[in-house]
């Protein structure tokens, strides 16, 4: 089993919830308005700069928020639909600018149903 999080653009959501329905993936959980950055490519100076409120530092920065609106997804699948979901998320959220998101895929040992106590991939 394992565990994918997705941090996704967050006008991207219904378009990718739609398509991970259409790829059999119903399951998942998302994270409200959460804020985020990559490492972004800013000169060490400007960012100094801002930090002390320079003018030429920030006109550089533009008006762009520092960090951006996202949304978090965390979907529990079987090992063998992991492909299917990360290349469902990919395919959805990828566009030619910075900003398209991250996806991690990491181990989960146990799953349980609260309502039951069934543990196991069947759950899932």
């Amino acid at each position: 089993m394992k565990m994918i999080l997705a941090i996704i653009r967050i006008d991207k959501m219904n378009e990718t919830k739609r398509a991970l329905t259409e790829a059999g993936i119903s399951s998942m959980t998302a994270t409200g308005k959460v804020f985020g950055r990559g490492k972004g490519l800013w000169d060490a100076k400007v960012l100094e700069g801002v930090k002390n409120d320079t003018p030429e530092a920030l006109a550089h920065l533009g008006k762009e928020p520092r960090l951006r609106p996202q949304r978090v997804l965390n979907i529990a699948v079987p090992d063998e639909d992991v492909q299917t979901v990360v290349d469902t998320i990919i395919e959805v959220n990828q566009t030619p600018a910075p900003g398209d998101g991250k996806i991690f895929v990491l181990p989960l040992a146990e799953t349980y149903r609260v309502r039951t106590g069934e543990t196991g991939d069947l759950i899932l």
